[in-house]
């Protein structure tokens, strides 16, 4: 659910109801800024009243970058809209023509894009692996298709597909394709 307080977009993570054994009742929210990223606590008694706010989710797919914008079409209706780098953050480094993701708008806005838990991308430059350096469990740098440098296991060469966890950019596995 998300709210609209004091002007801010805010998401929330978590809440508690509690009931006292003496007093009113409350509600104690755990918010997160969507404009900021920041969290914050709230105490909020029953009878008081919170605006929500609608959040719009698409299944769009990310076209191609245009300067400082990268541009994704909605799979349903294909309208177009440009979505700013500042807005993706560390999400453009999973980016791939013709992927999928969810944005969400909020008043025609957009506010944030969700990708899936994994993407598979290919090594385009890594040192190469030597035989015998598939136990010792080390780790070395990889730079992917996209620009992103990941820590993968040393039996891993240029060229590899592999599984990246888009939420903390960690190698997964090979990937099976």
């Amino acid at each position: 659910m998300s709210l609209q307080i004091n002007g801010a977009l805010m998401q929330v993570v978590e809440f508690q109801h509690v009931k006292p054994g003496k007093g009113h009742a409350f509600v104690r929210v755990k918010l997160k800024n969507l404009q900021s990223g920041g969290v914050i606590d709230r105490t909020f008694r029953p009878d008081e009243k919170q605006e929500q706010a609608i959040i719009e989710r698409r299944d769009m797919q990310y076209l191609y970058r245009d300067g400082d914008g990268f541009v994704f079409m909605d799979t349903s209706t294909y309208d177009q809209v440009e979505v700013p780098s500042a807005s993706l953050g560390e999400t453009a480094d999973y980016l791939l023509e013709s992927n999928t993701a969810v944005i969400a708008f909020h008043e025609g806005q957009v506010i944030g894009i969700d990708l899936p838990a994994s993407v598979v991308l290919e090594i385009a430059e890594t040192e190469p692996g030597l035989k015998g350096d598939r136990v010792s469990g080390a780790l070395k740098p990889a730079v992917l298709e996209t620009g992103k440098t990941v820590q993968v296991p040393l039996f891993v060469n240029v060229g590899d597909k592999i599984k990246v966890d888009t939420r903390d950019g960690s190698y997964l596995s090979r990937a099976n394709v």
